[in-house]
Formats: structure tokens, C-alpha cells, sequence
């Protein structure tokens, strides 16, 4: 064939001023608003007329809201209105210069879509499809013009959430790219550029995660509330994992997780067995009115109580003993954030280190933390002296001869912490109950090293303890359950929120962040995002506090492949094996903030 005789591709329009979204659902709907409201012309195209007139209505109740608010005058209100049009027929997208299409995530549905559009739009009109889980190069290969394809993806809802994630395929032509990347500048939202593979960064990150949750659940680890609550509350997280899935729908999660297996191979993206006998029962989460919720009626975001929500009265049923001293040991930040924790709450609080200097240290710590809080009005003057009376530094274990709770928060070290409770042991007095902060550490293990392993229970507090409200309880097999009560009532005494665990590795915040944090690292190994994309991605698109490596770096990279070891021995799965850059990051003596070079760079104080 003569390639000199073969006309040159059209060129992409530089202003996309007039833009065709086909399927106006939920997503369909709120891209619209988003385009109309930023001035673009919209022609909103769905076979179901009951979706373009609820689309429309959603812009209108919307818009009106924001006259309310006066974050638009009436008379852009009615603007914007007059730039939504809807259509039932895709021949309406003769004009568009973009279109983008958002119909439920079936191959064939898209084909379908993507085919008639060959047919209607112009040579240089720019097709985008907002699959967040199907081949973007198969349909753009598929397509009569394979370089005008590409995938923008949307997250829900649209008008709130500013990630939109820009994915090219081997065809796409880099014009097209960067027409759409400037109109994500232009609509305010911060884009993101990936290659094509499934889940892209946030949702490839996100659903992962999303799937160990499920699988918690199904083997009865914790309840939905706790598992919901430990994410929320451990790792400030807007929603929890099983309530996200209820929004999302369970089936859509399905299909993500089927076409994420299909590419990776790892076990970790085999979707969990509960997720399809919740599908193939129709119930999918709050569209459906049930889901592993169950919620007030379909669409519904409030939840009504069921078979399985807990029994307010049955959390306070066990009768736990009497506390009213706690011993606490170690003279690390933990340590002392923890013995302010219960002599805020009115506890006598004996705080015992290695030597009577690091005690008094760690006293000092306290002081100043309290101090801080007057200066801040949280605490009266005279409430910080009360506060710090109760707190007494010892230098010896000797010193927890009659509290009634004595708490653990030395190093992450399995010998270190046996060699302690075999002190305790000995030290504490009959019906004392024991407890240790590990979170990777095995429990039982602690237990194991004293004659009353019935005492013996984990409480796993989140820096900095004063302010992070969760608590693990982790019960192993051998603890008795007026232990367990007790501890409850502690923690409630002390107004954290307690969640109830077994002992395992990572428990369950662990047990969820860190292969979520590893597949992060495994992204950036792989060339597939950089560092600032993922993290943007994850904090814009999942409403993570902190993007992964921004979060490793605060943890510590070392602390961090410990825990992703320990996960890696207890589970045998292959998809938890820490990434080699972790290794070998760690191995260089990069470890993060505390070092002054982890995954960034970082000035030195």
C-alpha cells in the first residue's frame, strides 16, 4: 500500500466547546453538570427518557441550591440550564467535540456505543470512555479511528470529586491527550495520566483493598462495624471498606475485581466469594437496599438495624473488673501518649522505664503535651496540674505491685516483650490484667510467657494516642472473657472506640493498609505512575488523608517492611511479599522523615 497516498489523521480540536455524554445515570448526570457549569455545551444523550429527565432535574434541584448559597446568580443559573440539551438518539453527537460515554461497564454495551458513534461523529471528534475497569485499547482498537480513544475516568460524584484520571492506550494520538488534560484544568479538576490496565491507580489501589475487606468479614474475623470502624477511625478515612462497597455496588466491585485478576494474576484481586453470592442474590449495596448493610429503602444512604447489628445492650453485658490504677511501660512517644490517655480520664497512672531519667523524660513529654492543650483552651490550667499529679514515673516493673491494668509500649521486638511479661508476671498482683500494644507482634505469644495467659490481652493504640480515638482488642484463645469486658470498659472509660479482633497479624487496620501501601510501591517499580500521581490520586480519588508514600514516609519504610514481613510469613500469599524497592530502600538506610530520605527527599531539621 502506498502510505503517500493515505490522508492524514484529522486534526483534534483545541477548544472542546461542545461535548456529548452518553448514559446519563449518576456519573453520566454529575460530568454533565461539571461541563455545563464550566461553560461547556452539553448534549446529554440516554435511550431511557425517565434518565435525561432525572438528569435535568438533578441540575436544576443543584444549581438552585447554589443561587441559595449565592455561589451562583440567577441568571447563570438559568445559563447553565440552557446549556444541558438531552437526546435519546446518538446521531445528536454530530457536533460534539468530545464525547465521552458513560453506559454500564459491559464491553459489549461500550462496543455498541463506540461503533454508532464512528458512524455520526466528526474525523477529528475525541471519544472517551469512562470505564474504570475494561480494556481502553481493545475498544479504541476496535474503533474506526483508534488514535481519537482514550479514557477519562470520572469519580463519584463528579461536581464534588476533582481526580480525573486521563488513560491513554497505545494508539491514543498525544494531541488527544492534551486536549483533554487542558479541559480537566479548565473544569478544575487535577488530572492524572496513566497507561491502560485495570483500575487504573486509585480504583487498582482502591478495590484491592476493598477485597481483603470483604474477605475479613466473610471469615468472621471482625463484624462490618468494627472492620468499618477501624478504617475510619485508624486511618481517617471518610467511609469505611464495606460501607464504600455498598456504594459503589457490589457487583460493579465484582466486575472491577474479575478484570483486575484477569491482568495481575495475584490472589489478592480474586474477588471474594461473599461479594458474588451477594450479587447473584441482587443484593448489591444501597441501590438495592441491601447490601452487607441493609438501608432504608433502594438508593438509600441510611442504614436500619438487622440480623446482624450489634446488640447495644450485649457490648455491656459482660461484667469486667474493678480498674482504677494502670501501670504503663516504656518511655517512648507511645508510651507516654498512652499515660496521658488514662490520667486525662481520671486514672492513678504509674509510668515505668528502664532507668528513673527516662521515666522522668517521659513525664516531661507529657507535661508538655498538656501544656499545648491549655495553650490551645482544651484543658483549664488547673486541670493539667491535676492531669500530671496522677501520672507517677518509676524506674523499675517493681512499681506495678498493686495496679489493676498494666500496659505494655516497648519495642516491636517478640523477645523483648516476653522477657517484660514474665516480669509482669511476677510483679503484678493477682487479677491484674495484662495487656500489650503490638500490632504485628503475636499476642498469645506474650501470654505464653506467664502462668496466667487467661490475663493476657492485646490493646492496640494509634499514634499519637491522645488523639486517635480507635483501639484494637485483641483477644487470643486463651482469653478469658471478664478480661475482654473489662478492657471494653476501659477503653470506653477512656473514650476511645474499641473494636474487637482475633490474633492474627496486622489485626485489622494493618492487615489492610499495608498490602494496599505494598501494591503502591509495586505501581511505581513497575513505571506504571509516578509518586505525586499516585498520591494525588489516592487523596483526591479516595479521600485518603495522605497518598501512600507520603504516609510510608511519616511511618517509617523499616517499620513498614517489618509489618509487610510479618503479614507476608502469617498468610503465605504471594501478592503480600514486600516490593523490592521497599527492600531496597530500607537496605539503603532510606527510611523516611526520620532519616531525611525515604521515598522523598526531606529537609533536615
Amino acid at each position: 500500500m502506498d502510505r503517500s497516498s493515505t490522508p492524514d489523521p484529522a486534526p483534534v480540536p483545541t477548544a472542546l466547546g461542545t461535548i456529548a455524554v452518553v448514559g446519563l445515570g449518576t456519573m453520566g448526570a454529575g460530568i454533565a453538570e461539571v461541563l455545563a457549569r464550566a461553560g461547556r455545551e452539553v448534549i446529554g444523550i440516554d435511550i431511557s427518557e425517565a434518565a435525561a429527565r432525572q438528569a435535568v432535574s438533578a441540575l436544576e434541584a443543584s444549581t438552585a441550591r447554589a443561587v441559595e448559597r449565592e455561589r451562583l446568580t440567577e441568571q447563570e443559573r438559568r445559563d447553565v440550564l440552557a446549556r444541558f440539551r438531552t437526546f435519546s438518539d446518538l446521531q445528536a453527537a454530530a457536533d460534539a467535540d468530545l464525547v465521552i460515554e458513560v453506559v454500564p461497564e459491559s464491553y459489549e454495551t461500550k462496543h455498541e456505543v463506540f461503533s454508532a458513534l464512528d458512524a455520526v461523529v466528526r474525523p477529528d471528534t475525541i471519544l472517551a470512555t469512562g470505564t474504570n475497569a475494561l480494556s481502553v485499547t481493545r475498544l479504541a482498537a476496535d474503533s474506526a479511528r483508534p488514535e481519537r480513544v482514550l479514557g477519562l475516568h470520572f469519580f463519584n460524584p463528579a461536581p464534588a470529586m476533582k481526580l480525573v484520571e486521563i488513560v491513554s492506550s497505545v494508539l491514543t494520538a498525544p494531541a488527544a491527550v492534551a486536549a483533554v488534560t487542558s479541559l480537566a484544568h479548565e473544569l478544575g479538576k487535577q488530572p492524572v495520566a496513566v497507561g491502560d490496565r485495570p483500575g487504573f491507580v486509585a480504583d487498582g489501589l482502591l478495590f484491592g483493598y476493598l477485597n481483603q475487606a470483604a474477605a475479613m468479614f466473610e471469615a468472621k474475623y471482625a463484624t462490618r462495624e468494627d472492620i468499618d470502624a477501624a478504617m475510619r477511625l485508624g486511618c481517617g478515612l471518610p467511609m469505611g471498606p464495606l460501607a464504600l462497597l455498598d456504594l459503589v455496588g457490589i457487583d460493579t466491585a465484582r466486575r472491577v475485581l474479575e478484570a483486575m485478576y484477569a491482568s495481575s494474576g495475584d490472589r489478592l484481586h480474586a474477588p471474594a466469594p461473599i461479594l458474588g453470592q451477594l450479587a447473584e442474590a441482587g443484593l448489591t449495596g444501597r441501590k438495592a437496599g441491601r447490601g452487607f448493610y441493609t438501608y432504608e429503602a433502594p438508593g438509600s444512604a441510611t442504614v436500619v438495624p438487622d440480623a446482624e447489628t450489634p446488640d447495644p445492650a450485649g457490648a455491656a453485658a459482660g461484667s469486667g473488673r474493678t480498674v482504677s490504677s494502670v501501670g504503663v511501660a516504656g518511655s517512648g512517644t507511645m508510651a507516654s501518649g498512652i499515660a496521658e490517655v488514662f490520667a486525662k480520664a481520671g486514672y492513678d497512672v504509674v509510668l515505668a522505664a528502664r532507668s528513673q531519667d527516662k521515666a522522668d523524660t517521659a513525664k516531661g513529654r507529657i507535661a508538655k503535651s498538656l501544656a499545648r492543650s491549655v495553650d490551645k483552651g482544651r484543658m483549664t490550667a488547673e486541670a493539667r496540674e491535676e492531669t500530671l499529679a496522677r501520672v507517677t514515673p518509676a524506674g523499675s516493673l517493681d512499681a506495678f505491685a498493686d495496679v489493676d491494668l498494666a500496659v505494655e509500649a516497648v519495642a516491636e521486638d517478640l523477645e523483648v516483650k516476653q522477657q517484660l511479661f514474665a516480669t509482669l508476671d511476677k510483679v503484678c498482683k493477682p487479677g491484674a490484667v495484662l495487656a500489650t500494644t503490638t500490632s504485628s507482634l503475636p499476642v498469645v505469644a506474650c501470654a505464653r510467657a506467664t502462668s496466667r495467659p487467661q490475663d493476657v490481652i492485646g490493646m492496640h493504640f494509634f499514634n499519637p494516642a491522645p488523639a486517635m480515638k480507635l483501639v484494637e482488642i485483641v483477644r487470643t484463645v486463651l482469653t478469658s472473657d471478664e478480661v475482654h469486658a473489662t478492657v471494653r470498659e476501659v477503653c470506653t472509660a477512656v473514650r476511645k472506640h474499641p473494636v474487637d479482633c482475633g490474633d492474627r497479624a496486622g489485626f485489622i487496620v494493618n492487615a489492610l493498609l499495608f498490602p494496599y501501601l505494598n501494591n503502591a510501591v509495586k505501581m511505581v517499580e513497575e513505571h506504571y505512575a509516578t509518586l505525586d500521581d499516585i498520591d494525588a490520586a489516592m487523596k483526591l480519588g479516595g479521600g485518603y488523608p495522605m497518598g501512600p508514600f507520603e504516609l510510608l514516609d511519616v511511618v517509617g519504610l523499616d517499620v513498614s517492611l517489618a509489618i509487610e514481613r510479618v503479614l507476608h510469613r502469617e498468610f503465605r500469599d504471594p501478592g503480600l511479599a514486600p516490593a523490592p524497592l521497599l527492600e531496597h530502600l530500607v537496605a539503603a538506610g532510606c527510611l523516611g522523615r526520620k532519616t531525611g530520605r525515604g521515598f522523598r527527599e526531606y529537609a533536615r531539621r
